[in-house]
């Protein structure tokens, strides 16, 4: 259970914003209920620089008379899942979701091929926005669980956990579950990995109801028209976030991206130059790491072309 469940769970005042649209937040109370606010007028003057209140926010609510509510006061975030766009009247803070406990990345076996560059891609925003990541690799049954473990060899010795599963044959799926109970989980991939399959395998038409609403959802140049939490049977909520991609990392320095590889980090001290961009250097520690096996050529590539800037195909 996470520390914001534990402060404010059991408040009757306060609840977790768990759907916004067009201005108006569904929040589900500590009692169970559900209650669709607006903000304060003060919390209004606030959102011009930012959202002041986003999906997964813990708010204190003011219920009136007919049943809706007033949002009074935001509880601090312990983090989230954002970006800065800028505008006319200066850089806007867009949160995609707040307070996740970790960001589920899913990706096949087979059927579309691993493109682990994308992966390395959404490992960086993890490290960035310091929310733990969980890979899953589906579609094991594809290949087999011994080249599945080959395929995602790279990521387990870095600190990223690796879950095997197959939506088809039900493989890891309630390991799966058992990751995502009583968590807010943050769900992201390429498309036609699975993700639909296995919230499906998970909770019987939790997929659907998730397909539903990214259908009819649409990009605004600051907020996306629907963003919602889907709850889980066992507690805890799922948030599709299928534009995770569109976290450009305009805003990070390219020698920035040397603290979000953790293979990486630690070696930038042993280099010659401070100033080192681990590319063609003389006594460079992160070069020599590579020449030695101790860093993954893939990963080493990932790291050159997100750092020369270069994108990775769209989701």
């Amino acid at each position: 259970m996470s520390p914001e469940m534990t402060r404010y769970g059991s408040d009757p005042a306060w609840g977790q914003v768990v759907r916004a649209q067009s201005g108006f937040y569904t929040v589900r109370m500590s009692g169970g209920q559900s209650v669709v606010c607006r903000l304060r007028g003060r919390l209004k003057r606030l959102h011009r620089q930012g959202d002041v209140v986003a999906v997964g926010d813990w708010v204190r609510v003011t219920v009136l008379p007919d049943g809706s509510g007033v949002i009074e006061a935001v509880a601090p975030r312990q983090r989230a899942l954002e970006r800065r766009a800028p505008t006319a009247r200066g850089t806007y803070q867009q949160v995609l979701l707040a307070n996740p406990d970790q960001l589920v990345l899913v990706f096949a076996c087979a059927q579309p091929e691993p493109r682990l560059r994308m992966l390395d891609r959404f490992l960086v925003i993890a490290e960035k926005q310091q929310i733990p990541a969980l890979i899953v690799a589906n579609k094991v049954d594809l290949v087999g669980l011994e080249r599945a473990q080959e395929i995602f060899a790279i990521y387990p010795p870095l600190g990223y956990p690796v879950l095997y599963t197959s939506a088809k044959t039900g493989y890891g799926i309630e390991a799966l579950k058992a990751h995502l109970i009583g968590k807010l989980s943050a769900l992201a991939g390429p498309s036609g990995v699975g993700k639909s399959s296995l919230l499906n395998a998970i909770q019987p038409e939790l997929g659907l109801a998730v397909g539903s609403v990214r259908e009819k959802g649409g990009k605004g140049r600051h907020t996306t028209v629907v963003r919602q939490l889907f709850p889980l049977d066992g507690g805890g909520y799922v948030a599709d976030m299928p534009g995770l991609r569109t976290l450009a990392l305009w805003d990070t320095q390219p020698e920035e991206l040397d603290g979000y590889f953790p293979e990486i980090r630690d070696l930038v001290a042993l280099c010659q130059f401070n100033d080192c961009s681990h590319t063609n250097e003389p006594g460079c520690a992160v070069r020599e790491a590579v020449a030695q096996g101790k860093i993954h050529p893939q990963r080493y590539e990932s790291y050159l072309r997100l750092r020369a800037g270069e994108e990775e195909e769209s989701e």
